[in-house]
């Protein structure tokens, strides 16, 4: 008779304190999302997926990473019809529901969060015709892969606070006074006059980080032209080849994109080209974030580069990526998440519903 009143006892108190066990708003027993990296999920009807309207949406996850020296897709992308989201799909990573109804009089996005299992992002497509949607997703379709992509990166910054390599981390907040989080498999280093170089040390598939630091004058700093000038510069000095007279340059600066960012609500400058070793049949993609450390009067810039001649590169490009966003410059607080899309509007759900 004790040890069934010690057993009840003990169930009781499971039971009251299930409801508490809430982490990020989720149930303790809310599944972990199936899926790889950079994979998507689209619900849509098969008629309607195999017209332009389905078109339209493949067209767009389909597009070319930019800055890869090799074509290679933003999104490995499946597909089911709607009657088929049961369970096993639902809790996929990344999903896109396609919600074609005369109901709503013009196309808008919405997403909600970790609704089926963690984590999970649920981008909902409305539209009241087959013809507006493929015209919406269309004319949207840098917002959509910036979503997922941003998205992506929050989980890998997640798992960077997770699990870092603090050698490098220590190293940075030595010469720069400043703080990042790169992989783990990031370890060896090499540093220089302002100036870190931390590499996977891989013959294929290497990672690569550097940062380095240059006084700020005025605004023209953030210039295309002074960028690569600057970049170029710093690389020779301190990224040598294998022989005297090699050493890393930008391949070609015609095919540099840069574009203005917000990094933590702050300007930064972002360069996404690639690289190669003068001499030498070296080379790869990189991606660099310049940002002002305005009490020290400096451009503080942090850059990922990869080489895998032999392999693909869109993951390692943008797992490397997602570690500048990391950069914490003195007195910054480290980053929660990259804002992902601020023009569509977030849903939340009631997940105790549907748990």
């Amino acid at each position: 008779m004790k040890k069934f009143a010690f057993y009840l006892s003990v169930a009781v108190c499971l039971l009251l304190a299930l409801p508490s066990c809430k982490k990020e708003g989720k149930s303790v027993f809310t599944p972990t999302s199936s899926g790889r990296p950079y994979e998507v999920l689209v619900v849509m009807d098969k008629n309607m997926w195999e017209a332009p309207t389905g078109r339209a949406l493949y067209n767009v996850l389909d597009r070319d990473v930019p800055g890869l020296p090799q074509s290679e897709r933003s999104f490995r992308i499946s597909q089911i019809p709607t009657d088929r989201m049961v369970r096993s799909f639902k809790i996929f990573r990344n999903i896109i529901m396609a919600d074609i109804q005369p109901i709503y009089t013009q196309p808008k996005m919405k997403y909600s969060r970790n609704t089926y299992s963690v984590p999970q992002m649920i981008l909902t497509i409305q539209a009241p015709d087959t013809a507006s949607f493929a015209s919406f997703v269309e004319k949207n379709g840098q917002t959509i892969i910036d979503f997922f992509t941003k998205t992506e990166m929050n989980r890998q910054i997640n798992q960077l606070k997770e699990e870092h390599n603090p050698v490098i981390s220590t190293k940075v907040g030595s010469i720069f006074g400043c703080d990042v989080m790169v992989p783990m498999e990031v370890q060896k280093y090499k540093q220089g006059k302002d100036f870190i170089w931390a590499s996977t040390d891989r013959a294929n598939a290497d990672m690569n980080f550097v940062m380095y630091s240059y006084p700020y004058t005025d605004k023209n700093t953030f210039t295309k032209e002074y960028f690569i000038h600057k970049r170029d510069s710093v690389m020779k000095i301190n990224i040598p080849g294998a022989r005297e007279g090699m050493y890393m340059t930008t391949a070609d600066s015609m095919f540099v994109d840069v574009k203005n960012i917000n990094v933590k609500g702050e300007y930064a400058f972002e360069a996404r080209g690639l690289w190669e070793m003068e001499g030498d049949m070296m080379g790869g993609p990189f991606v660099s974030h310049a940002r002002v450390d305005r009490p020290n009067g400096r451009v503080v810039v942090v850059e990922a580069f990869i080489y895998s001649p032999k392999g693909l590169k869109r993951d390692l490009m943008r797992r490397m990526e997602a570690a500048l966003y990391t950069l914490s410059l003195p007195q910054e607080q480290q980053i929660d998440e990259i804002v992902v899309s601020p023009e569509i509007t977030e849903e939340v759900v009631d997940t105790t519903a549907v748990n």
